[in-house]
């Protein structure tokens, strides 16, 4: 018993996967229009410890899971990446068992809906809700925009009808929003695949299974030159990304991610990051990673000192 609960710990220490091979070839062309803008819109935090997000985490530090969404603004349409908490969480968080709702610790802040109809947003201009994946906390504010298309992998479709808890939410969405999309383009990135979805590189959209089946990295590039992957829950904390350190056995086992392709995603993106420093690599729960992304004008945080980040 006492071998085993060691060996339970031992899940917990630091143990680096191995360094991925040099990325060699040059960041990719682009041609971004000139009236693109990017927004970040915080719905709330969950709190957690660093020793949940990654391996050698310490159990001490804090660690504020933000849930944010981002507002991309773009000529041919605009798309939300992910949605954060929506207006129906507390409903929804029914659906979950209970010993997840007791060990989760959620900070709600105002519904991204909210947020735009308070900054005057035009619904009109929102063309697609873009998913990294599934899971309850990047799904929980589609109800909010009824009658959006929500671009999914197809695998990641199937993911959400057959896994559990963790995407009952997701179920829960009318099913004729979901819109698959292929992976059509060539390689992006050291990735072998991508999608490109205006044609004009400004957004790009590669498959980075691991987290779980259909989970995608998105890339943005702006008019002005700064760059953005958005790696959804490839990694939790950035730091496990610097440190190149997976999840904890329990967390990794609960959610059933696949720990071969989770680590090749991981090399992929730890690859990209040493390659290109400038580009902001922005893992969904940490708020360092939206460092330099403006707040939605009128976000109830800008005028509240408690910013999650």
């Amino acid at each position: 018993m006492q071998a085993a609960f060691l060996i339970f710990l031992g899940t917990y220490l630091a143990s680096p996967f191995p360094a991925p091979a040099p990325l060699t070839e040059p960041l990719p062309a682009t041609s971004p229009p000139s009236g693109m803008a990017i927004y970040v819109l915080p719905t709330g935090v969950n709190h957690r410890t660093s020793a949940f997000a990654y391996r050698g985490g310490s159990p001490w530090e804090e660690w504020k899971s933000v849930l944010n969404t981002v507002l991309v603004q773009h000529p041919q349409g605009d798309i939300l990446i992910d949605t954060g908490l929506g207006r129906t969480i507390g409903t929804q968080l029914k659906q979950m068992p209970f010993p997840f709702r007791l060990a989760t610790d959620l900070e709600q802040s105002q519904p991204a809906a909210d947020q735009l109809d308070g900054g005057g947003y035009d619904r009109r201009r929102l063309r697609y809700i873009l998913l990294t994946h599934g899971h309850w906390d990047h799904v929980s504010g589609v109800p909010d925009f009824p009658g959006v298309p929500v671009l999914v992998t197809a695998a990641e479709r199937r993911f959400i009808y057959a896994d559990g808890f963790a995407t009952a939410i997701a179920r829960g969405i009318d099913p004729s929003v979901f819109q698959d999309y292929a992976f059509d383009d060539g390689p992006y990135l050291g990735f072998d695949r991508s999608h490109d979805l205006y044609g004009d590189g400004s957004i790009v959209i590669v498959p980075a299974p691991g987290h779980t089946p259909g989970s995608v990295v998105i890339f943005v590039s702006m008019p002005g030159g700064a760059r953005y992957a958005f790696v959804g829950d490839l990694v939790w904390e950035l730091q496990g990304l610097v440190e190149r350190e997976v999840r904890p056995w329990l967390a990794s086992r609960m959610i059933g991610e696949d720990p071969v392709a989770l680590v090749k995603s991981m090399q992929r993106l730890s690859a990209i990051a040493t390659r290109f420093p400038q580009m902001a690599i922005v893992p969904a729960h940490d708020g360092r990673g939206y460092t330099g992304i403006p707040l939605w004008p009128r976000s109830p945080l800008q005028e509240d000192s408690r910013i999650a980040k």
